[in-house]
Protein backbone atom coordinates (compact mmCIF):
# COMPACT_ATOMS: atom_id res chain seq x y z
CA UNK A 1 0.00 0.00 0.00
CA UNK A 2 1.24 3.46 -0.78
CA UNK A 3 -0.43 6.67 1.40
CA UNK A 4 0.75 9.68 -0.71
CA UNK A 5 0.34 12.60 -2.51
CA UNK A 6 0.58 14.59 0.59
CA UNK A 7 3.24 16.45 3.36
CA UNK A 8 4.66 14.30 4.87
CA UNK A 9 6.66 14.50 8.06
CA UNK A 10 8.55 12.08 9.38
CA UNK A 11 9.82 13.30 12.55
CA UNK A 12 13.62 11.71 11.70
CA UNK A 13 16.47 12.34 12.30
CA UNK A 14 17.34 14.86 9.75
CA UNK A 15 13.42 16.17 10.42
CA UNK A 16 12.71 15.25 6.82
CA UNK A 17 9.60 16.68 5.39
CA UNK A 18 8.48 16.45 2.03
CA UNK A 19 6.23 18.06 -0.07
CA UNK A 20 3.83 15.79 -2.23
CA UNK A 21 5.63 12.85 -0.18
CA UNK A 22 4.11 9.24 -0.08
CA UNK A 23 4.79 5.74 2.13
CA UNK A 24 5.17 2.29 0.94
CA UNK A 25 3.66 0.12 3.58
CA UNK A 26 4.44 -3.52 3.42
CA UNK A 27 2.66 -5.38 6.13
CA UNK A 28 3.06 -3.79 9.59
CA UNK A 29 5.76 -1.74 8.71
CA UNK A 30 6.98 1.36 6.21
CA UNK A 31 9.20 0.08 3.61
CA UNK A 32 9.92 2.96 2.07
CA UNK A 33 9.51 6.64 2.17
CA UNK A 34 10.04 9.29 -0.61
CA UNK A 35 8.17 11.19 -3.87
CA UNK A 36 5.04 10.18 -4.58
CA UNK A 37 5.53 10.06 -8.03
CA UNK A 38 8.36 8.07 -7.78
CA UNK A 39 6.87 5.67 -5.06
CA UNK A 40 3.81 5.00 -7.77
CA UNK A 41 6.43 4.71 -10.36
CA UNK A 42 8.29 2.11 -9.11
CA UNK A 43 5.85 -0.14 -7.17
CA UNK A 44 3.21 -0.11 -9.81
CA UNK A 45 1.03 -2.71 -8.81
CA UNK A 46 0.45 -1.58 -5.01
CA UNK A 47 -2.70 -0.07 -3.86
CA UNK A 48 -2.57 4.11 -3.39
CA UNK A 49 -4.48 6.03 -1.11
CA UNK A 50 -4.42 9.67 -2.38
CA UNK A 51 -4.38 11.88 0.68
CA UNK A 52 -5.14 15.07 -1.68
CA UNK A 53 -3.04 17.23 -0.29
CA UNK A 54 -3.32 15.68 3.91
CA UNK A 55 -0.61 15.62 5.90
CA UNK A 56 0.80 12.45 6.61
CA UNK A 57 2.64 12.04 10.11
CA UNK A 58 3.29 9.56 12.61
CA UNK A 59 0.60 8.36 15.17
CA UNK A 60 0.74 10.13 18.69
CA UNK A 61 1.63 8.54 21.60
CA UNK A 62 -0.11 9.23 25.03
CA UNK A 63 2.35 8.04 27.80
CA UNK A 64 -0.17 8.00 30.71
CA UNK A 65 -3.71 8.04 31.06
CA UNK A 66 -6.32 6.23 33.14
CA UNK A 67 -9.08 4.74 31.47
CA UNK A 68 -11.44 3.97 34.43
CA UNK A 69 -12.07 7.54 34.73
CA UNK A 70 -13.91 7.76 31.24
CA UNK A 71 -17.53 7.94 32.74
CA UNK A 72 -16.44 10.81 34.48
CA UNK A 73 -17.10 13.60 31.98
CA UNK A 74 -19.92 15.86 33.09
CA UNK A 75 -20.27 13.93 36.42
CA UNK A 76 -21.43 15.66 39.59
CA UNK A 77 -19.01 15.45 42.46
CA UNK A 78 -21.61 16.44 46.04
CA UNK A 79 -18.77 15.57 47.97
CA UNK A 80 -15.74 17.53 49.45
CA UNK A 81 -13.43 18.19 46.38
CA UNK A 82 -11.57 21.10 48.22
CA UNK A 83 -7.77 20.19 47.89
CA UNK A 84 -5.86 17.21 46.09
CA UNK A 85 -6.37 14.46 48.84
CA UNK A 86 -10.29 15.29 48.73
CA UNK A 87 -10.17 14.61 44.98
CA UNK A 88 -8.68 11.72 45.21
CA UNK A 89 -11.09 10.03 48.14
CA UNK A 90 -13.88 11.94 46.93
CA UNK A 91 -13.84 11.43 43.03
CA UNK A 92 -11.63 8.82 41.19
CA UNK A 93 -11.41 6.25 44.85
CA UNK A 94 -15.03 6.82 44.39
CA UNK A 95 -15.61 6.22 41.17
CA UNK A 96 -12.94 3.38 40.45
CA UNK A 97 -15.09 1.58 43.18
CA UNK A 98 -18.57 1.59 40.81
CA UNK A 99 -17.05 -0.19 38.01
CA UNK A 100 -17.28 -3.50 36.97
CA UNK A 101 -15.70 -6.06 34.63
CA UNK A 102 -18.28 -4.54 31.40
CA UNK A 103 -17.96 -0.91 32.83
CA UNK A 104 -13.96 -1.33 32.20
CA UNK A 105 -14.58 -2.83 28.80
CA UNK A 106 -16.83 -0.30 28.24
CA UNK A 107 -14.22 2.59 29.58
CA UNK A 108 -11.70 1.02 27.21
CA UNK A 109 -13.81 1.00 24.21
CA UNK A 110 -15.12 4.76 24.86
CA UNK A 111 -11.00 5.75 25.55
CA UNK A 112 -9.46 4.24 22.68
CA UNK A 113 -12.16 5.32 20.31
CA UNK A 114 -11.84 8.90 20.87
CA UNK A 115 -8.21 8.43 21.21
CA UNK A 116 -7.92 6.76 17.80
CA UNK A 117 -10.16 9.64 16.59
CA UNK A 118 -7.59 12.51 18.10
CA UNK A 119 -4.55 10.62 16.17
CA UNK A 120 -3.19 8.75 18.98
CA UNK A 121 -2.02 5.24 17.64
CA UNK A 122 -0.29 3.98 21.26
CA UNK A 123 -1.42 4.70 24.84
CA UNK A 124 0.25 3.71 28.12
CA UNK A 125 -2.62 3.10 30.69
CA UNK A 126 -2.59 3.30 34.73
CA UNK A 127 -5.85 1.19 35.50
CA UNK A 128 -8.05 0.70 38.72
CA UNK A 129 -11.49 -0.85 39.46
CA UNK A 130 -11.07 -2.12 43.09
CA UNK A 131 -14.31 -4.39 43.25
CA UNK A 132 -13.06 -5.49 39.52
CA UNK A 133 -9.67 -6.05 39.58
CA UNK A 134 -9.66 -9.76 38.29
CA UNK A 135 -9.35 -10.18 34.85
CA UNK A 136 -10.02 -6.51 34.70
CA UNK A 137 -6.77 -5.70 32.12
CA UNK A 138 -7.83 -8.60 29.72
CA UNK A 139 -11.34 -6.58 29.15
CA UNK A 140 -9.23 -3.91 28.12
CA UNK A 141 -6.96 -6.27 26.43
CA UNK A 142 -9.71 -7.25 24.31
CA UNK A 143 -11.43 -3.76 23.44
CA UNK A 144 -7.76 -3.18 22.62
CA UNK A 145 -7.46 -5.45 20.40
CA UNK A 146 -11.06 -5.21 18.67
CA UNK A 147 -10.66 -1.64 18.14
CA UNK A 148 -7.06 -2.24 16.94
CA UNK A 149 -4.70 0.40 19.26
CA UNK A 150 -1.04 -0.54 20.86
CA UNK A 151 -1.39 -0.30 24.23
CA UNK A 152 0.79 -0.62 27.88
CA UNK A 153 -1.33 -1.60 30.72
CA UNK A 154 -1.31 -2.40 34.23
CA UNK A 155 -2.92 -2.67 37.48
CA UNK A 156 -2.92 0.27 39.94
CA UNK A 157 -1.24 -1.84 43.17
CA UNK A 158 -2.24 0.07 46.53
CA UNK A 159 -3.27 -0.74 50.58
CA UNK A 160 -6.37 1.72 50.01
CA UNK A 161 -8.39 -0.94 49.63
CA UNK A 162 -7.38 -3.55 52.13
CA UNK A 163 -5.19 -6.30 52.01
CA UNK A 164 -6.92 -8.75 49.88
CA UNK A 165 -7.50 -6.24 46.74
CA UNK A 166 -3.80 -5.26 47.17
CA UNK A 167 -3.13 -8.89 46.65
CA UNK A 168 -5.58 -9.56 43.92
CA UNK A 169 -4.14 -6.10 42.30
CA UNK A 170 -0.34 -7.58 42.51
CA UNK A 171 -2.06 -11.18 41.14
CA UNK A 172 -3.76 -9.37 38.49
CA UNK A 173 -0.45 -7.19 37.37
CA UNK A 174 1.93 -10.70 37.27
CA UNK A 175 -0.46 -12.91 35.23
CA UNK A 176 -1.21 -10.06 32.54
CA UNK A 177 2.86 -9.33 32.32
CA UNK A 178 3.27 -13.28 31.72
CA UNK A 179 0.52 -12.98 29.28
CA UNK A 180 2.06 -10.02 27.42
CA UNK A 181 5.33 -11.71 27.24
CA UNK A 182 3.91 -14.72 25.61
CA UNK A 183 2.24 -12.23 23.12
CA UNK A 184 4.24 -11.58 20.00
CA UNK A 185 2.08 -9.37 18.08
CA UNK A 186 3.88 -6.05 19.76
CA UNK A 187 0.71 -4.80 20.26
CA UNK A 188 0.08 -5.59 23.95
CA UNK A 189 2.89 -4.65 26.67
CA UNK A 190 2.31 -4.72 30.67
CA UNK A 191 4.14 -2.99 33.08
CA UNK A 192 3.93 -3.52 36.92
CA UNK A 193 1.11 -0.54 38.18
CA UNK A 194 1.32 0.89 41.46
CA UNK A 195 -0.69 4.08 42.78
CA UNK A 196 2.12 6.34 44.93
CA UNK A 197 4.51 6.17 47.31
CA UNK A 198 1.55 7.28 50.31
CA UNK A 199 -0.74 4.44 49.61
CA UNK A 200 2.01 1.68 49.48
CA UNK A 201 3.57 0.29 52.72
CA UNK A 202 6.66 -1.13 53.02
CA UNK A 203 5.59 -4.71 53.42
CA UNK A 204 3.36 -4.57 50.05
CA UNK A 205 6.86 -2.63 48.68
CA UNK A 206 8.84 -5.82 49.75
CA UNK A 207 5.68 -8.61 48.49
CA UNK A 208 5.80 -6.56 45.03
CA UNK A 209 9.46 -6.77 44.49
CA UNK A 210 9.43 -10.68 45.34
CA UNK A 211 6.53 -10.61 42.79
CA UNK A 212 7.73 -8.66 40.21
CA UNK A 213 11.49 -11.09 40.36
CA UNK A 214 12.29 -12.74 36.99
CA UNK A 215 9.19 -10.95 34.63
CA UNK A 216 11.72 -8.26 33.40
CA UNK A 217 9.50 -5.48 33.48
CA UNK A 218 8.98 -1.77 34.46
CA UNK A 219 7.07 -0.01 37.63
CA UNK A 220 4.67 2.44 36.29
CA UNK A 221 3.90 4.93 39.46
CA UNK A 222 2.56 8.14 40.34
CA UNK A 223 5.30 10.11 42.51
CA UNK A 224 4.71 13.24 43.90
CA UNK A 225 2.13 14.47 42.17
CA UNK A 226 0.50 16.05 45.69
CA UNK A 227 2.67 17.51 48.44
CA UNK A 228 1.03 15.19 50.57
CA UNK A 229 3.13 12.16 49.10
CA UNK A 230 6.36 13.97 50.00
CA UNK A 231 4.87 14.75 53.78
CA UNK A 232 4.04 10.83 54.08
CA UNK A 233 7.11 9.64 53.38
CA UNK A 234 9.26 11.55 55.12
CA UNK A 235 7.09 11.31 58.24
CA UNK A 236 6.92 7.72 58.28
CA UNK A 237 9.66 6.23 56.80
CA UNK A 238 12.24 9.88 56.70
CA UNK A 239 13.17 9.85 53.56
CA UNK A 240 12.05 11.30 50.10
CA UNK A 241 9.30 9.63 47.79
CA UNK A 242 12.15 8.99 44.99
CA UNK A 243 14.28 8.06 47.80
CA UNK A 244 12.38 5.84 49.14
CA UNK A 245 11.51 4.26 45.44
CA UNK A 246 15.32 3.95 44.91
CA UNK A 247 15.65 1.99 47.27
CA UNK A 248 13.64 -0.60 46.78
CA UNK A 249 14.70 -0.89 43.28
CA UNK A 250 11.48 0.59 41.77
CA UNK A 251 13.60 2.57 39.51
CA UNK A 252 15.25 1.77 36.02
CA UNK A 253 15.24 2.81 32.17
CA UNK A 254 11.65 0.41 32.25
CA UNK A 255 9.80 2.78 34.88
CA UNK A 256 7.54 5.33 34.66
CA UNK A 257 7.53 8.15 37.48
CA UNK A 258 4.38 10.07 36.82
CA UNK A 259 4.12 13.72 37.38
CA UNK A 260 7.15 14.47 40.00
CA UNK A 261 5.74 17.68 40.78
CA UNK A 262 7.15 18.09 44.59
CA UNK A 263 10.36 16.64 43.67
CA UNK A 264 13.85 18.15 44.78
CA UNK A 265 17.35 18.19 42.74
CA UNK A 266 18.52 14.95 44.35
CA UNK A 267 15.33 13.26 43.40
CA UNK A 268 15.88 14.64 40.09
CA UNK A 269 19.43 12.90 40.02
CA UNK A 270 18.33 9.70 41.22
CA UNK A 271 15.79 9.70 38.46
CA UNK A 272 18.76 10.37 35.79
CA UNK A 273 21.38 8.14 37.33
CA UNK A 274 18.52 5.29 37.34
CA UNK A 275 17.37 6.08 33.78
CA UNK A 276 13.73 6.50 34.81
CA UNK A 277 11.53 8.03 32.57
CA UNK A 278 8.85 11.36 33.77
CA UNK A 279 6.03 11.77 32.38
CA UNK A 280 4.73 15.17 32.40
CA UNK A 281 0.74 16.12 32.76
CA UNK A 282 0.29 19.45 32.20
CA UNK A 283 -3.22 19.94 32.19
CA UNK A 284 -4.12 17.38 35.07
CA UNK A 285 -1.22 19.40 37.15
CA UNK A 286 -3.54 22.55 36.22
CA UNK A 287 -6.68 21.20 37.19
CA UNK A 288 -5.96 19.52 40.13
CA UNK A 289 -4.12 22.61 41.43
CA UNK A 290 -0.65 20.07 42.66
CA UNK A 291 1.62 22.86 41.25
CA UNK A 292 4.06 22.73 38.17
CA UNK A 293 6.49 20.42 38.03
CA UNK A 294 10.63 21.61 37.11
CA UNK A 295 10.34 19.89 33.40
CA UNK A 296 12.80 22.51 31.96
CA UNK A 297 15.26 21.43 34.89
CA UNK A 298 15.05 17.91 34.40
CA UNK A 299 15.15 17.75 31.03
CA UNK A 300 18.27 20.23 30.89
CA UNK A 301 19.96 17.14 33.28
CA UNK A 302 19.30 14.57 30.64
CA UNK A 303 16.31 12.70 32.31
CA UNK A 304 13.69 11.33 29.73
CA UNK A 305 10.49 13.63 30.09
CA UNK A 306 7.33 12.44 28.10
CA UNK A 307 3.88 13.76 27.85
CA UNK A 308 1.02 12.30 28.48
CA UNK A 309 -2.68 13.42 29.36
CA UNK A 310 -3.50 11.57 32.77
CA UNK A 311 -6.93 11.10 31.27
CA UNK A 312 -7.68 14.85 31.55
CA UNK A 313 -8.33 15.01 27.80
CA UNK A 314 -7.70 12.25 24.96
CA UNK A 315 -6.28 14.90 22.87
CA UNK A 316 -2.35 14.82 22.53
CA UNK A 317 -3.01 18.33 20.68
CA UNK A 318 -4.33 19.84 23.93
CA UNK A 319 -1.57 18.26 26.18
CA UNK A 320 0.85 20.10 23.55
CA UNK A 321 -0.76 23.07 23.81
CA UNK A 322 -1.03 23.43 27.34
CA UNK A 323 2.58 22.51 28.46
CA UNK A 324 3.93 25.05 25.78
CA UNK A 325 2.21 27.86 27.85
CA UNK A 326 2.36 26.47 31.12
CA UNK A 327 5.87 26.79 31.77
CA UNK A 328 6.20 29.59 30.54
CA UNK A 329 3.13 31.19 32.54
CA UNK A 330 5.29 29.73 35.49
CA UNK A 331 8.83 30.87 34.52
CA UNK A 332 7.79 33.85 33.64
CA UNK A 333 10.01 33.60 30.38
CA UNK A 334 8.25 33.65 26.93
CA UNK A 335 11.12 31.64 25.22
CA UNK A 336 10.97 28.73 27.11
CA UNK A 337 7.69 25.58 26.50
CA UNK A 338 8.23 25.66 22.80
CA UNK A 339 10.66 23.41 22.30
CA UNK A 340 10.63 21.15 25.24
CA UNK A 341 7.07 20.20 24.19
CA UNK A 342 8.14 19.22 21.12
CA UNK A 343 10.98 16.92 22.59
CA UNK A 344 8.37 15.46 24.74
CA UNK A 345 6.33 14.54 22.10
CA UNK A 346 8.17 13.44 19.26
CA UNK A 347 11.56 12.49 20.94
CA UNK A 348 11.24 11.47 24.52
CA UNK A 349 8.15 9.47 24.22
CA UNK A 350 9.11 7.46 21.07
CA UNK A 351 12.33 6.82 23.23
CA UNK A 352 10.37 6.10 26.18
CA UNK A 353 8.39 2.83 23.86
CA UNK A 354 12.09 1.49 22.75
CA UNK A 355 12.08 0.36 26.24
CA UNK A 356 9.11 -2.01 25.53
CA UNK A 357 8.05 -2.79 21.50
CA UNK A 358 10.63 -4.35 19.61
CA UNK A 359 10.55 -1.77 17.00
CA UNK A 360 10.40 1.87 16.33
CA UNK A 361 6.99 3.83 16.80
CA UNK A 362 6.62 8.14 16.53
CA UNK A 363 8.30 8.03 13.36
CA UNK A 364 8.42 7.69 9.66
CA UNK A 365 11.55 5.76 8.00
CA UNK A 366 12.03 2.60 6.85
CA UNK A 367 11.78 -0.34 9.45
CA UNK A 368 9.41 1.79 11.98
CA UNK A 369 5.75 0.45 12.82
CA UNK A 370 3.22 1.45 10.26
CA UNK A 371 0.98 3.44 12.87
CA UNK A 372 0.59 6.60 10.97
CA UNK A 373 -2.58 9.85 10.76
CA UNK A 374 -3.29 11.60 8.34
CA UNK A 375 -4.75 15.48 8.75
CA UNK A 376 -6.99 17.71 6.88
CA UNK A 377 -5.27 20.97 7.02
CA UNK A 378 -5.02 23.45 4.41
CA UNK A 379 -2.05 26.31 6.67
CA UNK A 380 -2.39 30.11 5.61
CA UNK A 381 1.36 30.18 6.06
CA UNK A 382 4.39 28.40 4.35
CA UNK A 383 4.61 25.07 6.20
CA UNK A 384 8.33 23.01 6.05
CA UNK A 385 10.64 21.31 8.43
CA UNK A 386 11.52 24.65 10.15
CA UNK A 387 8.09 25.37 11.71
CA UNK A 388 5.99 22.15 11.06
CA UNK A 389 5.68 21.87 15.17
CA UNK A 390 4.66 25.86 15.12
CA UNK A 391 1.63 24.56 12.35
CA UNK A 392 0.57 21.58 14.90
CA UNK A 393 0.26 23.94 18.02
CA UNK A 394 -1.44 26.38 16.71
CA UNK A 395 -3.07 25.37 13.20
CA UNK A 396 -4.16 22.31 14.54
CA UNK A 397 -5.89 19.81 17.06
CA UNK A 398 -7.38 16.28 17.23
CA UNK A 399 -10.54 16.80 15.25
CA UNK A 400 -8.56 17.69 12.23
CA UNK A 401 -7.37 14.17 12.39
CA UNK A 402 -8.62 12.08 9.16
CA UNK A 403 -7.69 8.93 8.93
CA UNK A 404 -5.49 6.91 11.26
CA UNK A 405 -3.69 3.59 10.98
CA UNK A 406 -2.37 1.09 13.73
CA UNK A 407 0.09 -1.13 12.66
CA UNK A 408 -0.27 -1.53 8.71
CA UNK A 409 -4.27 -1.10 8.90
CA UNK A 410 -6.67 1.66 8.93
CA UNK A 411 -8.67 1.65 12.24
CA UNK A 412 -10.25 5.04 10.90
CA UNK A 413 -10.93 6.51 7.72
CA UNK A 414 -12.64 9.82 7.07
CA UNK A 415 -13.19 10.52 11.04
CA UNK A 416 -15.15 7.11 10.60
CA UNK A 417 -14.09 4.34 13.13
CA UNK A 418 -13.57 0.98 10.75
CA UNK A 419 -13.21 -1.99 13.62
CA UNK A 420 -16.32 -1.09 15.96
CA UNK A 421 -19.53 0.14 16.19
CA UNK A 422 -19.03 4.07 17.78
CA UNK A 423 -22.15 4.98 18.20
CA UNK A 424 -23.56 1.78 19.87
CA UNK A 425 -20.65 1.65 22.22
CA UNK A 426 -21.34 5.66 22.71
CA UNK A 427 -24.94 4.80 23.49
CA UNK A 428 -23.93 2.03 25.83
CA UNK A 429 -21.51 4.44 27.69
CA UNK A 430 -24.28 7.22 28.08
CA UNK A 431 -26.79 4.79 29.57
CA UNK A 432 -24.06 3.11 32.17
CA UNK A 433 -22.71 6.03 32.97
CA UNK A 434 -26.38 7.39 34.09
CA UNK A 435 -26.43 4.41 36.60
CA UNK A 436 -23.01 5.07 38.07
CA UNK A 437 -23.37 8.70 38.55
CA UNK A 438 -26.67 7.68 40.89
CA UNK A 439 -24.19 5.90 42.66
CA UNK A 440 -21.66 8.95 43.27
Amino acid sequence: MIIGNGTVITNDEKNTLIEDGAILIKDNFIAEVGSFKDLITKYKDEEVIDVDGKLIMPGFICAHSHIYSAYARGMNVNKNTSGFLNVLENLWWNLDKKLSLEDVKLNAYTTYIESIKNGVTTLIDHHSSPNAIDGSLYKIKEAATEIGIRTSLCYEVTDRDGYIRRDLGIKENVNFIKYCQNDNSDMIKALFGLHASFTLSDDTLYKVKEASNGLDTGFHIHVAEGIHDQFDSLKKYEKRVVERLFDFNILNEKCIAVHCVHINPLEMEILKQTNTNVVHNPQSNMNNAVGCPNVLRMMDMGINVGLGTDAYTNDMFDSMKCANILHKFNTYDNTVGFNETKKMQFENNPKLLKNYFKHELGIIKEGAYADVITLSYDPTTPLDESNWFGHLIFGLSGRDVNDTMVNGKFVMRDREILTVDERRINANSRQRAKEIWRLI
